[in-house]
């Protein structure tokens, strides 16, 4: 009587024969062909011989014997083989449910708020139009999700790229520039050089994760030369794409970025006032488990979105 866990695991180890010895029995008799049964096994014919050897030897029993150069099964064979083809036919059952609930689930893709709205966004219906038979779920939030054993397939991070254990694929680099309405250009006090921002409100996006690594008014102003302008004053937002949508609505001046106000530039929501720029030193990075980073979903939205980023 096997009781526990353990002990069926212990019994099964020493009873069972090997899962390719019977894999390469079972194809061989369902074919009557070791050459048949190598061509769907993508093994050579020898190596199906091998195995077959393998697993009599294990049995103490002859499975096959030849013909007039014709393979048949004998006694031991033709008993063995239908319980085999059952277990066998049962496991591509379950695999094959397995990957049809799997192909059902929506593709989670982990992002922040603001890459969400100003970047991911406009262009997700393009990957709708690709590949409508792959329906997505949008995780917009700032928190480091677990993508081995969470329940997210893919990720878009924002940091160095040092990512252990997980597939990385680098997007974009990201740079930062004051933008702002381009009402801001004209009126009483235009917007031409740095030192004109003291007539304007400056807006802050000053969330915990662009506090390390992205530059602030303080920075900038310090960069351009100005003394007179007051880097703490001004609306906050706790978003970068808030304070983008401020500057578009004419409230003051941002600091936008290529990736975050690259679509409002390029509508013309939104112009750069002065040319000077400040790199930043992390980059946008999609990242996934190592191990399912070849699965169809996961591939064919790291194909796309790759290209996306190069074309943006």
């Amino acid at each position: 009587m096997i009781s526990t866990a353990s002990d069926r695991k212990t019994w099964m180890k020493q009873r069972l024969p090997s899962l390719n010895a019977l894999r390469a029995f079972e194809a061989g008799g369902r074919h009557l062909s070791f050459t048949k049964a190598a061509v769907e096994l993508h093994v050579t014919p020898a190596a199906v011989g091998h195995q077959v050897k393998a697993l009599e030897q294990d049995l103490g029993v002859r499975l096959f014997q030849r013909l007039n150069r014709t393979l048949v099964l004998t006694e031991a064979g033709r008993a063995l083989l239908p319980g085999l083809e059952d277990i066998f036919y049962q496991l591509a059952v379950v695999i094959e449910e397995f990957k049809r609930r799997d192909a059902d689930r929506p593709l989670t893709v982990s992002l922040p708020p603001s890459l969400t709205a100003k970047w991911l966004l406009p262009r997700l219906e393009r990957f709708r139009q690709l590949h409508p038979e792959i329906d997505v779920r949008i995780d917009a939030t700032n928190e480091v999700v677990d993508l081995i054993r969470g329940g997210v397939d893919i990720g878009l991070r924002y940091g160095s790229g040092d990512y252990p254990g997980l597939r990385v694929d680098c997007l974009m680099s990201e740079e930062v520039f004051p933008v702002c309405s381009p009402r801001l250009l004209e009126g009483r006090h235009p917007l031409c050089v740095p030192d004109d921002l003291r007539w304007h409100t400056l807006l802050h996006a000053d969330y915990p994760p662009q506090n390390d690594y992205w530059p602030d008014w303080s920075m900038w102003l310090t960069t351009a030369g100005v003394k007179d302008v007051n880097a703490s004053r001004g609306l906050r937002f706790n978003r970068t794409a808030l304070s983008l949508q401020a500057a578009i609505e004419g409230q003051g001046v941002a600091l936008g970025s290529r990736v975050l106000a690259g679509g409002d530039l390029k509508a013309g929501r939104l112009v750069r006032p002065f040319e000077l720029s400040m790199p930043v030193g992390f980059a946008y990075y999609m990242v996934c488990a190592e191990a399912r980073s070849e699965e169809p979903r996961v591939a064919a939205f790291r194909e796309w979105i790759i290209a996306e980023a190069g074309a943006s």
